[in-house]
């Protein structure tokens, strides 16, 4: 099977919650689940919700739901998100599907059992004609359904079902997972992270004002404020998607600033070269890799002269490295 390698992306549906089946998604073959990462695990089942919609000629899709079942289950825990929704949407368009349809999670849906799930939400109310699942799918009140169970379901009115196998990575024992990537990130593991998602992991954020310190450091950053995020404090060597769709190569600091103010964390990006003004904008960031862990200096001098170093490794790094983007 294909391994769901990037294409050129074509026209491209996204059908929100609660909204009906548009006539480009009606009859579509979709797979479902979470998806949090898109990694090289989902990108499998991607790829066989791709083949077995062109034997029937049916549209490609995903289905998923928010918000994430763990966080209406959970709302009081955090939680660290691999992907968000338009960071998944980026990224399936990328792959070469036709549409992503998003259904709300809430009691209602909580609370249907396996064979509603099938017959009233996939069959009637979507209109699907074909489904693809991972090996670990479980779905309807109580998680009581299971792949095969899925199959038997899918089986008893016409719908096709196929369930995808387990994906390692390099030879190792246990399946690529979202756990596993989400473990690498909070250790500082960028290239084990982007190894196991096939891409760079890349955040979505509006750039914010800050204490311009960047400025009088020679330093001026883009800040950006991320949503329950686990990654490790430190720099790393990034790539940024600008408004304009440019990509600008830079460093970056994720963390709460220990040599001024152990503030909230916050991502801070120097883009090499950039004097424009991006606040209130969205901008894309895909790290390359890690340089260091955060550190505190004894003076701002101290911390500008590591900063010229971190600024020449993260383009040693940005030079070599040949992870594959989903940004551009």
């Amino acid at each position: 099977m294909a391994s769901g390698d990037e294409t050129a992306p074509g026209p491209f549906t996204i059908c929100r919650e609660d909204e009906p089946v548009p006539a480009a998604l009606r009859g579509a073959v979709a797979g479902i689940g979470n998806f949090d990462g898109v990694h090289l695990g989902h990108r499998e089942l991607v790829a066989a919700v791709r083949e077995a919609a062109a034997e029937t000629g049916a549209p490609s899709a995903i289905l998923t739901f928010e918000p994430h079942p763990r966080a209406y289950f959970a709302p009081d825990k955090p939680m660290f998100r691999l992907t968000g929704v338009a960071a998944r949407e980026i990224v399936f368009r990328r792959l070469g599907l036709d549409g992503v349809i998003v259904r709300r999670f809430d009691a209602g849906l909580a609370g249907t059992g396996a064979r509603d799930f099938v017959e009233r939400l996939l069959r009637d109310d979507l209109g699907l004609t074909g489904v693809v699942v991972g090996h670990d799918f479980h779905f309807g009140r109580g998680r009581e359904g299971t792949p095969a169970m899925l199959a038997a379901l899918c089986a008893e009115i016409d719908l096709s079902c196929r369930v995808v196998a387990p994906v390692a990575h390099g030879g190792e024992a246990e399946p690529v997972s979202s756990s596993a990537i989400r473990r690498a990130l909070a250790e500082g593991d960028v290239a084990r992270a982007n190894a196991l998602l096939g891409y760079r992991w890349f955040v979505l954020a509006t750039v914010r004002h800050g204490d311009k310190r960047g400025r009088t450091l020679g330093y001026p950053t883009a800040n950006l404020a991320l949503t329950e995020c686990a990654l490790a404090h430190g720099i790393y060597a990034v790539r940024v998607r600008l408004p304009d769709d440019t990509m600008r190569d830079g460093v970056a600091s994720y963390g709460r600033r220990p040599t001024f103010d152990d503030g909230a964390p916050l991502l801070e990006v120097n883009l090499f070269g950039f004097s424009g003004d991006l606040y209130g904008q969205e901008i894309a960031v895909e790290l390359v890799g890690f340089i260091r862990g955060e550190e505190r200096f004894s003076s701002a001098e101290a911390l500008i002269a590591r900063m010229d170093v971190d600024s020449a490794e993260a383009r040693t790094m940005l030079a070599a490295d040949r992870t594959p983007s989903m940004l551009g």
